[in-house]
């Protein structure tokens, strides 16, 4: 406790604003606990940057945690780039005091002599990484805690070709800012240096996601959307490529459209919860609409609904989704013929039937670390290759490579192009979602997070983990464990016959079983949230569409026996 208070104490100086004094001051005599957390470690770059909860403190989101990493960055570029015009460009959510922490980090990055492109209001993240390259920056920046509760804000930064920093980038960033004192902040802005940018930006961003994502398909004026974009950015880019790509059937949830940093109308601003979109669902039913899409509140993150065999909205889940764009853009590039050097990505905690699906179109599959920075990293490594497209489970799916991370606006337009083809085919996307599991096995997920907040929450994630990996599980579902796949040690084993090989992906905190028949569990700590995450995938063949309920409930009742035996459920 020692080492807390003499942190906390250390941010009593006259470099601190008086209001910032005045809290610590508070809590050190009156809340030891809230000191205690606030204080306990530094906030810390994660597999998507920076983000936490916003307020006073070392392990909190504010001016000088910001200032101090975007010290370090500024500092890291100059090092770089030596005497070139460094230029960077910053966007910003609909968080409370996104606009405000835009502004002070827009001041550092300009108090170091960089030029700094300030979007004028908020903006989605893909446009953020779309305008690196467009306006030709050395580094972008995006204030976002993406789909976390409102208290919550963040700190992303992306690198020249688009994508968010990856080794080395972020070592060597993170050593720059580890060195310094928050007293090495400058906050003196030189205003010339600050150039606010809007529609010009999005004109070109708007292009080239309609340009991306449009698939020329047929049945639009009889088709029906509902979006809702849950209080964040993406109501200031999807309305319109929508409009732009011939979709006039579009209801927007007006109780939703207005950006607010609370989330006044769901618990959670996450499409990952069926809870996010069941306003847009009931507005759908109510209207006979095709599909809803909702996004979080950077919209890199799109939730989709469709309806399903009974012509009740369901919805798909980001394996399922990712699975039907992906099949589209293969079939899309079958047409045109491939070039032998097309491939297409996902995620290790993602559902293997994509590398099934790759195969069987005869293009090569990468997988990746969870976190898009990992796929944007293949693309920047692989420029004699193409990337079609590709996507992880937690609702997160890019088009080509004209963005470079995760993309809720062309995704939109994507999944609204094969539902709309597949309607006016006397289909619909549930139905050839179906069809896929004929094609390619039926391959279904299932995704358990537990939450453990503070200084105790983060050892019991820790001790998780740990016994996860030292007290092997030997059988799943009534099926021997196969392979054990250690990201830590980088080491794969079959430990029924002793075989090692190694992992040519960067060492992370993951582990995976991998039975005899093909179930396969994954635990992993999230990088951005207090949680440790189990992900199940169970497979079985479907001989015919006929039997997917049949299908369906055996493996669900599958996945809720392997939770049983976890004891995770």
């Amino acid at each position: 406790m020692d080492a807390i208070l003499n942190t906390a104490q250390s941010w009593l100086t006259d470099f601190f604003d008086p209001a910032v004094k005045k809290e610590i001051q508070h809590l050190i005599e009156n809340d030891t606990e809230e000191l205690k957390d606030r204080f306990y470690k530094n906030m810390e770059f994660g597999t998507g940057g920076m983000r936490g909860v916003m307020g006073v403190g070392t392990n909190r989101i504010n001016k000088y945690t910001l200032g101090k990493s975007t010290q370090g960055l500024s500092n890291y570029l100059k090092k770089t780039y030596g005497d070139k015009d460094v230029k960077v460009v910053i966007a910003y959510d609909c968080r409370n005091n996104s606009d405000t922490l835009a502004k002070t980090v827009a001041e550092v990055l300009s108090a170091n002599g960089i030029k700094v492109f300030l979007f004028s209001s908020l903006r989605t993240t893909p446009e953020l990484s779309f305008a690196v390259r467009h306006l030709k920056c050395h580094a972008g920046i995006v204030l976002t805690a993406s789909h976390n509760p409102p208290e919550y804000n963040g700190y992303k930064v992306y690198w020249t070709d688009g994508g968010q920093i990856v080794p080395p980038q972020d070592g060597e960033i993170i050593s720059e800012i580890n060195s310094l004192a928050y007293e090495d902040i400058h906050f003196e802005a030189k205003k010339e240096l600050i150039e606010l940018i809007d529609t010009k930006v999005d004109e070109a961003f708007i292009e080239a996601s309609v340009a991306n994502g449009s698939f020329n398909a047929h049945g639009k004026d009889d088709f029906k959307i509902v979006f809702t974009s849950l209080h964040g950015t993406s109501i200031t880019a999807i309305p319109e490529v929508l409009k732009r790509a011939g979709y006039k059937n579009v209801t927007i949830i007006e109780e939703q459209a207005v950006p607010n940093g609370n989330f006044p109308t769901v618990k959670s601003p996450n499409p990952e919860e069926p809870e996010a979109l069941s306003m847009a669902i009931e507005k759908a039913e109510e209207i006979g609409a095709d599909m809803v899409v909702g996004t979080d509140p950077d919209s890199d993150r799109l939730g989709i609904a469709v309806r399903n065999l009974d012509g009740k909205m369901e919805i798909v889940n980001g394996n399922q989704a990712m699975i039907m764009m992906t099949k589209f853009l293969l079939e899309q590039q079958k047409q045109k013929g491939f070039k032998g050097n097309e491939f297409i990505a996902t995620t290790i905690v993602s559902t293997p039937m994509m590398e099934v699906m790759a195969k069987a179109y005869g293009v090569e599959f990468k997988t990746a670390l969870t976190g898009f920075k990992w796929i944007g990293k293949m693309i920047k490594d692989y420029p004699e290759s193409q990337f079609l497209g590709g996507g992880e489970e937690s609702f997160g799916y890019m088009v080509g490579d004209f963005v470079r991370d995760k993309d809720a606006v062309t995704s939109t337009l994507l999944a609204c192009e094969i539902a709309a083809q597949a309607k006016a085919n006397g289909s619909s996307f549930y139905k050839e979602l179906i069809d896929c599991y004929v094609d390619y096995g039926f391959y279904k997920e299932h995704l358990i997070s537990i939450t453990k907040k503070g200084i105790s929450g983060a050892e019991e994630i820790k001790q998780m983990l740990k016994d996860f990996k030292e007290n092997p599980v030997q059988s799943v579902a009534g099926s021997k464990v196969e392979w054990i796949e250690d990201y830590n040690t980088s080491i794969a084993k079959n430990v029924l016959t002793g075989e090692e090989r190694p992992i040519d992906i960067p060492k992370s905190n993951v582990l995976i079983y991998e039975t005899e028949d093909g179930t396969r569990i994954a635990a992993r700590p999230s990088g951005t949230e207090p949680k440790v995450k189990f992900y199940i995938s169970t497979n079985a063949e479907l001989d015919e569409a006929e039997n997917f309920e049949k299908v369906s409930a055996e493996l669900e009742t599958k996945i809720q026996t392997i939770l049983s035996e976890l004891n995770v459920g």
